[in-house]
């Protein structure tokens, strides 16, 4: 029963999504602040009702909404066009499976007919006076969140408890520096699932016993004497120290696991992660739906190898959601898994078409992830146009492509649409910056739904890069550059297409400028 499909409104980075789930295996991949993790917390938090280890009720902050809603909301209040108080809407489908009929209906934004859980975050009508007057008195404020409430309920319209669905996940995040006092709060609670019912009993009464034998000690008995003796010099009552026996304070608050007789928090953050990751997987046995947060954090190759075979192994009877940078972990567990996000939007790899699906598939280090993590892209023919491109950009901004979130990235010219592809769908910026081969209407047939994105020169007595450069350029200036005393154009252009490479890093590292073609200089500007 996996979840085919999520819905959310307004919780953090997203303003709305619809993503439909692959049963098994889902690999999100993007750049930082597009949402992976966001997407990783909603899911947990509608099925479990936590955030964050807790009750979501106990972590509403004006930092859970979607900040241009807000911003829109209060905007309109200020111009006296008062709307709807911005809410969060968090929904699992989960399809029409017949052991969650209890939670069968259409009480979803999608008036779907299915199984389903929904959770809300919105303002308690109740005090909805109360918030009319803050906002009116606070204008400029943040939403005043301590009027809101959380819904937690069924797509049957009923509501629900984490006892009460039959349905679970586990959100492994090693990445997790939240600790007790004693004790990482992420491996004590791992720790605390893998253990049987008989093993968390016996630790808990073990932990009971030392506390209570703690004041038998003759050194703590004598201190609690001299204090009894002396009452009235601390309090009229008497006062005696001793370890909090309350339920509160369970073995998770003081207990520290040990890794070969090192305090656990004081191994290698290696070590760190690949056990609580191993405890972790052990602990999501029984889970529907595994959520793994940058499976790749701290570990070595070797480790996270066998960390990705177990996750493979899983997926075969477990949906699996994984937030990942990593191009292994895609090569790993399958380029047909992949669900690219970007700023701008998402896209499912296999939505592409057939012929470009299948090419990045094959396409050895998936170099579509350059792509989709660039803010905007140039793509050139090879290295040297690479090179040259990027001093081309130095010189016209003062800084490098990089500097400006733009990635040059060398792709040969037969996959420039399947790029294209990628880049048109995610709307990410992209300029290709190619030669005309001498044959300007075959290019332009070659490129006709995309002329937009392509930068060329019309001269086709002048087809590729090193004969643009001649053309733009002196012979006494390309001698300058490249060190050389070339008689002749001739000489000089022979010299440079059998010599691509040092040509291209002699233009990059030169001290003297050139001037660059002109369908360069519009590529980059």
């Amino acid at each position: 029963m996996p979840i085919e499909r999520v819905v959310i409104e307004n919780f953090k980075a997203f303003g709305h999504l619809d993503l439909p789930l692959n049963p098994h295996m889902n690999l999100i991949v993007g750049n930082n602040e597009v949402g992976k993790s966001t997407l990783l917390e909603a899911i947990h938090a509608v099925v479990t009702g936590q955030l964050h280890g807790r009750g979501i009720a106990y972590e509403i902050t004006p930092y859970l909404f979607h900040q241009p809603a807000v911003d829109e909301y209060l905007a309109r209040l200020r111009d006296g066009q008062p709307g709807s108080p911005p809410r969060i809407v968090i929904e699992a489908y989960l399809g029409r499976d017949a052991t969650l009929a209890s939670l069968r209906g259409t009480n979803n934004s999608l008036g779907a007919d299915m199984a389903g859980i929904r959770l809300l975050i919105e303002l308690n009508e109740d005090y909805r006076p109360e918030f009319d007057a803050y906002l009116r008195e606070h204008q400029g404020g943040s939403l005043p969140v301590e009027y809101y409430t959380v819904r937690w309920y069924s797509f049957a319209n009923n509501g629900v408890t984490a006892r009460s669905i039959p349905f679970d996940s586990t959100i492994i995040d090693t990445t997790s520096a939240k600790t007790f006092s004693g004790t990482d709060r992420y491996i004590g609670s791992i720790i605390d699932q893998v253990l049987s019912p008989a093993q968390r009993v016996a630790l808990s009464l073990s932990y009971r016993r030392m506390r209570q034998s703690f004041s038998q000690e003759t050194d703590v008995a004598a201190i609690n004497t001299f204090l009894a003796e002396n009452a009235g010099d601390v309090s009229n009552k008497t006062l005696t120290v001793g370890v909090d026996t309350s339920a509160r304070s369970t073995w998770e608050a003081s207990l520290s696991p040990y890794l070969d007789d090192l305090p656990f928090t004081h191994a290698g953050k290696g070590e760190q992660s690949a056990v609580k990751m191993k405890l972790a997987m052990r602990a999501a046995g029984a889970a529907h739906v595994l959520l793994v947060e940058e499976p790749e954090n701290h570990l070595s190759f070797s480790s996270m190898t066998q960390l990705i075979d177990k996750i493979a192994a899983l997926s075969t009877a477990q949906q699996v959601i994984i937030a990942t940078h990593s191009s292994f972990v895609l090569n790993k567990l399958g380029v047909d898994n992949v669900i690219l996000f970007s700023a701008r939007g998402h896209i499912k790899l296999d939505q592409l078409p057939t012929d470009t699906h299948d090419y990045f598939m094959k396409l050895p280090g998936h170099d579509t992830l350059r792509l989709i993590l660039a803010k905007q892209a140039i793509l050139v023919e090879g290295p040297s146009d690479e090179l040259i491109v990027q001093r081309a950009f130095k010189d016209h901004h003062g800084v490098s492509p990089l500097a400006r979130g733009v990635d040059v990235i060398s792709v040969n010219s037969l996959a420039f649409k399947r790029f294209l592809q990628i880049a048109q769908r995610l709307d990410i910026p992209t300029a290709v910056v190619t030669d005309n081969d001498g044959d300007v209407a075959l290019l332009q047939e070659r490129y006709a739904d995309f002329l937009n994105y392509i930068y060329y020169d019309s001269d086709e007595d002048a087809p590729s890069l090193e004969q643009q450069l001649i053309k733009a350029n002196t012979l006494a200036q390309l001698n300058l550059v490249l060190d050389k005393t070339f008689a002749d154009e001739a000489a000089l252009l022979k010299f440079m297409k059998g010599n691509k490479t040092d040509t291209a890093l002699a233009i990059f590292n030169s001290p003297h400028s050139i001037v660059f073609p002109d369908y360069v200089q519009r590529a980059i500007a």
